[in-house]
């Protein structure tokens, strides 16, 4: 009798034991999977105390209490990241820029610079341009948030997104980020040399881009380069940018889309990134009209994107949906 009630102790324990461990398994794996989506802040590593926190403030405006994860990007990330496309960090670079990384469901990559003391200290690189070349990289749904303590050209900040994607669980393919940064370079340079010209925006460079891509994907790996180039030729005809873009610039962009091309970014998923980059410029370019309460137009106002944009509102009323 003893021996049986020892028995059916012991077969009662270790039931017990078996649940407890079972329970503790699923919990661990419910934790892990929430931390994937929670948003992480990626901050520079040169920021002082001060401007750490103040960084934090800025960043996390939009999160409304939520909680978020905190990340370093340090010289060591810059090597890491941006090296292999030609750039010359050490582990002892600073870094100043700072990003946040919040994943959305299906609604492809927006980007927000956002001004520190009321200032945009992102001196060069452009929200579009981002966005772009975060597509380039691999990086899907999310919403990307950038900003600097100090005044820099930007064009190392995703290196923070790149480090903000991989605690989140997503490890990018380093032939897409060096594609990434060659075309975050070139889209920068292309836009200084234009400035102040009034046929030519950076947002209907990167909408020429955007769309450029999603062509490219229907053919996947094989499109060609003559393909590429007819391709080129229409997006930036379709834009307006003929007369905006000389042979060399022309080229240039030529040769960061043969490296998106070879870096293995073109599939379906990639092109329906592509379209949602698309919408979001038009949508951008439409506010920007709208919010414009003066008769002065902006600088680098296009009549003709203006004019399609007026064309889409009056679609959307009756379709619920831009032309893009």
């Amino acid at each position: 009798m003893k021996f049986i009630k020892h028995l059916f102790l012991s077969i009662t324990a270790f039931t017990v034991l078996t649940s407890l461990m079972n329970l503790n398994s699923i919990t661990v794996k419910a934790d892990t999977s929430e931390l994937s989506t929670i948003p992480v802040i990626a901050l520079g590593t040169s920021l002082k105390s001060k401007q750490r926190q103040q960084t934090i403030k800025v960043l996390t405006q939009f999160l409304h209490g939520a909680n978020y994860q905190e990340t370093n990007t340090t010289g060591k990330d810059l090597v890491k990241y941006l090296n292999p496309a030609g750039n010359n960090f050490t582990i002892n670079s600073k870094v100043w820029s700072s990003a946040m990384l919040q994943k959305t469901k299906n609604h492809g990559v927006q980007v927000q610079i956002i001004p520190y003391h009321g200032k945009n200290n992102i001196t060069t690189t452009t929200e579009d341009q981002y966005a772009n070349a975060a597509l380039t990289a691999g990086i899907q749904n999310c919403k990307i948030y950038i900003t600097s303590a100090v005044p820099i050209d930007g064009s190392n900040a995703l290196a923070g997104v790149y480090k903000a994607c991989k605690e989140q669980g997503t490890n990018l393919n380093q032939k897409q980020i060096d594609a990434a940064q060659d075309e975050i370079n070139t889209l920068s340079s292309i836009n200084n040399q234009n400035k102040g010209e009034n046929n030519y925006s950076d947002s209907q460079l990167n909408k020429a881009i955007a769309e450029a891509k999603k062509d490219m994907s229907s053919q996947k790996s094989n499109v060609s380069n003559d393909q590429i180039k007819a391709i080129i030729n229409n997006q930036l005809s379709n834009n307006h940018l003929d007369n905006a873009i000389n042979n060399d610039q022309r080229n240039a962009i030529f040769k960061l889309l043969e490296n998106v091309r070879d870096s293995g970014s073109l599939n379906s998923d990639f092109k329906f990134q592509a379209s949602q980059l698309v919408g979001q410029i038009n949508k951008k370019a439409h506010k920007l009209v709208n919010n414009n309460k003066s008769n002065t137009l902006p600088t680098n106002f296009n009549f003709l994107d203006w004019f399609t944009g007026f064309i889409n509102s009056i679609a959307k009323l009756f379709k619920g949906s831009y032309f893009f």
